[in-house]
């Protein structure tokens, strides 16, 4: 730099000069404290947003006159905003936004400016960001509706008491705002009742986020949950992710399989229940958080907590609502009206006629045991139907689709039981018919209706005989 040159007072002219010719080129201009007050406004901008003087709006925030304005932003991040399309109402305008800084660079307030009023030479530009707000609009709409629950408590179908049983439990839950812990084989709608007590809660109009932590790598499993900042870790992306546990805020997370959460997760995830706060990898932010658990598990966790296999202190913030769901086995009286349900859900799904089930066929259905439950139930009348050439579900369909079992014989009386000194007739009986109910649930793992036709007994006085003999 030449001796004797002075910048300072050619930089405050530039300066000077510049901001005076922004000023009137500009379709209006305002300035607000740090703390998001106006403190100047021009008469171009009080015209343009209808304002008779300039009294009536300083000292206020910005945000009351121009709810819309990110000059907030531009105070809290320091940041320009050079460029941006702003809606009024009359319309669209181009504003600029710039901090205001002290000698120290503190921040101490900001700059706005309209630039255009008259949108009509950008047109070709003001359209597309219109329909790229309407775009991001209906997908940020679709995906608001993908987190909402699907399903509701009558969809767990059923007259059984055990259905009835876990109805009246899942609503009385759905009151409260207490973890639940859905405890059941796989397929037999533990998902169903999670939806359906999400969507009988207050927290209804919020997301649903379902994970199931069986389905995800395990080194990509706390990611999943807690989300990570740009460069968490050696591959992560540079944009944020934000985790399933923060998605839900708000709202409620169903975590499915909780049982396969590994330890380490398992600690990170009963830290998020006991302080209510989440803490992304690689971040230093605390995010308040307001969501309701509902965990569910095909595995038996007292044994797991025995084994040291889960975490004692999880298993019981986890397990403050218990609710059981029942194997479709130990209520076969609900299979018809699932099938009927069912058989509904595939007609519609793959647009088809509704098929009807001939009665022996339907018995058989009630008669098998189901080890995969409603989940295996579906599959077996989905793959009849698709096959069917006739709108009657016949026994040999059914025959044709259900797993071989091995034949049936009648069970035998040990000769030991025919002796019976001192007994009279009555308890002789008594004696033998217990045990071979004992036997025929033995031969038929415990399905009752199977049991009952293998003794060619009623279905109604065996169900008696069980809870006479309380077997």
């Amino acid at each position: 730099m030449p001796e004797n040159f002075n910048v300072e007072p050619l930089h405050k002219m530039a300066i000077s000069s510049f901001f005076e010719t922004f000023e009137k080129v500009a379709e209006g201009g305002l300035a607000t404290d740090a703390e998001g007050r106006i403190v100047w406004i021009n008469q171009k901008y009080l015209a343009f947003l209808g304002i008779d003087g300039a009294a009536e709006i300083l000292g206020r925030k910005i945000s009351k006159v121009i709810p819309n304005s990110l000059i907030p932003q531009v105070l809290e991040t320091g940041k320009p905003i050079l460029f941006d399309v702003m809606e009024y109402s009359r319309g669209w305008c181009v504003v600029s936004r710039f901090p205001i800084r002290d000698g120290q660079q503190k921040i101490i307030g900001a700059f706005g400016f309209v630039l255009y009023d008259d949108l009509s030479e950008l047109g070709p530009l003001i359209g597309k960001i219109q329909s790229l707000q309407k775009e991001l609009h209906s997908v940020r709409k679709e995906l608001s509706r993908n987190r909402r629950a699907k399903y509701s408590f009558h969809q767990f179908a059923g007259t059984s008491a055990a259905a009835t049983s876990v109805r009246r439990e899942g609503r009385l839950a759905a009151n409260k705002s207490a973890t639940v812990l859905l405890q059941g084989e796989t397929g037999t709608g533990k998902e169903l009742i999670a939806q359906s007590i999400h969507a009988a809660s207050p927290r209804s109009a919020m997301n649903f986020v379902a994970v199931n932590v069986s389905a995800i790598p395990e080194t990509l499993l706390e990611a999943e949950f807690f989300g990570t900042d740009p460069g968490a870790y050696t591959g992560a992306g540079r944009k944020a992710r934000v985790g399933k546990i923060e998605l839900a805020n708000g709202g409620t997370l169903f975590l499915d399989e909780i049982g396969d959460m590994p330890p380490i997760l398992q600690a990170k995830l009963l830290r998020v229940l006991q302080e209510r706060e989440l803490e992304p990898l690689g971040s230093n932010r605390i995010i308040p958080l307001d969501v309701r658990i509902i965990a569910a598990t095909s595995r038996n966790l007292e044994e797991m907590v025995e084994r040291n296999e889960f975490r004692d202190d999880l298993y019981y913030r986890l397990n403050v609502i218990p609710i059981a769901i029942p194997p479709l086995r130990d209520r076969p009286e609900d299979i018809p009206v699932l099938c009927r349900g069912l058989l509904e859900e595939i007609a519609d799904q793959h647009d088809m006629d509704f098929l009807e089930i001939e009665p022996d066929a339907e018995a058989l259905l009630t008669g098998y045991g189901w080890p995969g439950n409603v989940r295996e139930l579906r599959n077996i009348l989905e793959r009849i139907s698709l096959k069917s050439k006739s709108r009657t579900i016949t026994l040999s369909d059914v025959t044709a689709c259900l797993p071989r079992q091995e034949g049936l014989q009648l069970c035998a009386v040990p000769p030991e039981h025919l002796e019976f000194t001192g007994k009279s007739m009555a308890e002789a009986v008594a004696m033998v018919e217990k045990r071979m109910i004992v036997e025929a649930l033995r031969k038929m793992s415990g399905r009752k209706v199977e049991a009952a036709k293998l003794l060619e007994m009623p279905t109604s006085t065996f169900y008696s005989k069980i809870r006479e003999y309380r077997i």
